[in-house]
């Protein structure tokens, strides 16, 4: 699950989650741990432009790239009052290696529409904290069994 959501989208993830326009997704952005804000920083960023433009570094390893999300659900359940946002897990094939990065947050954020736009059109969505070095291997990261994200 999400270690925050940013305050931007508090009560719109499940609408950002069923992915309304024609060319939107949820991207997948690495960010590495050496310079990265304070949580309560981070969370009052309305977009990744502003976000990347402080302290915080996007990543940088070989064959980074960010990811596009895949099979992004959103369930009601309404046994148990929640909303349950998934996705496939991610991977990222011969992370590093030439150039290497310490990582420290993945976030998920909406991209409105993925024929165009620029980093201020991105709104961030949840942030997850991960601790990880690449090294040439492959980077897995795997979503726990209830999504990445649980609205109660």
């Amino acid at each position: 699950m999400a270690d925050f959501e940013f305050n931007i989208v508090k009560g719109r993830m499940a609408y950002y989650a069923a992915l309304p326009a024609a060319n939107d997704a949820l991207i997948a952005v690495l960010l590495k741990s050496s310079g990265l804000e304070a949580d309560g920083a981070l969370k009052d960023y309305d977009n990744l432009s502003v976000l990347l433009a402080g302290t915080t570094d996007e990543a940088t390893f070989t064959n980074y790239a960010r990811k596009t999300l895949t099979s992004v659900t959103a369930t009601v359940d309404d046994t148990n009052d929640r909303v349950d946002v998934d996705a496939d897990d991610l991977s990222w094939a011969t992370a590093g290696g030439a150039s290497n990065n310490t990582l420290g947050k993945l976030l998920i954020c909406y991209d409105p529409d993925t024929t165009g736009g620029t980093d201020a059109d991105l709104i961030p969505l949840t942030a997850h904290d991960i601790s990880v070095t690449t090294d040439g291997t492959t980077l897995n990261i795997a979503f726990p069994s209830g999504g990445f994200y649980r609205a109660t």
